[in-house]
Protein backbone atom coordinates (compact mmCIF):
# COMPACT_ATOMS: atom_id res chain seq x y z
CA UNK A 1 0.00 0.00 0.00
CA UNK A 2 1.04 3.30 -0.50
CA UNK A 3 1.59 5.51 2.25
CA UNK A 4 1.63 9.81 2.61
CA UNK A 5 5.00 11.01 1.68
CA UNK A 6 6.30 7.81 0.79
CA UNK A 7 6.58 6.68 4.40
CA UNK A 8 6.38 3.04 5.22
CA UNK A 9 3.41 3.32 7.06
CA UNK A 10 0.65 5.39 7.96
CA UNK A 11 0.25 7.60 10.56
CA UNK A 12 -2.23 7.19 13.34
CA UNK A 13 -5.69 9.38 12.54
CA UNK A 14 -4.85 13.30 13.78
CA UNK A 15 -1.44 13.09 13.27
CA UNK A 16 0.35 14.52 9.87
CA UNK A 17 2.47 12.70 7.88
CA UNK A 18 5.90 14.43 6.81
CA UNK A 19 9.65 13.48 5.36
CA UNK A 20 12.49 15.49 5.68
CA UNK A 21 15.51 14.29 3.45
CA UNK A 22 18.74 15.98 3.95
CA UNK A 23 20.01 17.02 0.68
CA UNK A 24 23.99 15.66 -0.36
CA UNK A 25 26.61 18.46 -0.71
CA UNK A 26 25.34 19.81 -4.11
CA UNK A 27 24.60 17.31 -5.95
CA UNK A 28 21.11 16.12 -4.13
CA UNK A 29 19.27 18.82 -2.80
CA UNK A 30 16.99 18.68 0.20
CA UNK A 31 13.65 17.86 0.47
CA UNK A 32 10.00 18.00 2.57
CA UNK A 33 6.74 16.54 2.36
CA UNK A 34 3.85 17.14 4.45
CA UNK A 35 0.81 15.56 3.78
CA UNK A 36 1.74 13.85 0.37
CA UNK A 37 2.25 17.54 -0.73
CA UNK A 38 5.74 18.43 -1.76
CA UNK A 39 6.69 21.69 0.48
CA UNK A 40 10.40 22.35 -1.01
CA UNK A 41 12.47 20.88 -3.27
CA UNK A 42 15.53 21.24 -6.35
CA UNK A 43 12.26 20.64 -8.88
CA UNK A 44 10.33 23.65 -6.67
CA UNK A 45 13.28 25.85 -7.03
CA UNK A 46 12.71 27.12 -3.42
CA UNK A 47 15.70 25.61 -1.46
CA UNK A 48 19.08 26.65 -0.29
CA UNK A 49 22.63 26.24 1.35
CA UNK A 50 21.93 25.70 5.04
CA UNK A 51 18.96 25.28 6.80
CA UNK A 52 15.81 24.85 4.80
CA UNK A 53 12.76 25.53 7.16
CA UNK A 54 8.98 25.44 6.15
CA UNK A 55 6.56 26.96 8.71
CA UNK A 56 2.85 24.91 9.01
CA UNK A 57 0.15 25.47 10.85
CA UNK A 58 -0.13 22.97 13.58
CA UNK A 59 -3.89 22.47 13.59
CA UNK A 60 -5.03 23.21 10.03
CA UNK A 61 -1.70 21.80 8.20
CA UNK A 62 -1.63 24.68 5.64
CA UNK A 63 1.68 25.95 4.41
CA UNK A 64 2.19 29.64 6.10
CA UNK A 65 5.88 30.47 4.59
CA UNK A 66 8.94 28.71 3.63
CA UNK A 67 12.69 29.82 3.89
CA UNK A 68 16.27 29.04 3.78
CA UNK A 69 18.87 30.59 5.96
CA UNK A 70 22.30 30.45 4.97
CA UNK A 71 24.82 29.01 7.88
CA UNK A 72 27.82 29.27 5.77
CA UNK A 73 27.71 32.88 5.16
CA UNK A 74 26.54 33.97 8.15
Amino acid sequence: PQHKCGNQKSCPQNYFAFKIISGAANVVGPSICFEDLVLMSSVKNNIGRGLNIALVNGTTGHLLKTDAFDMYSG
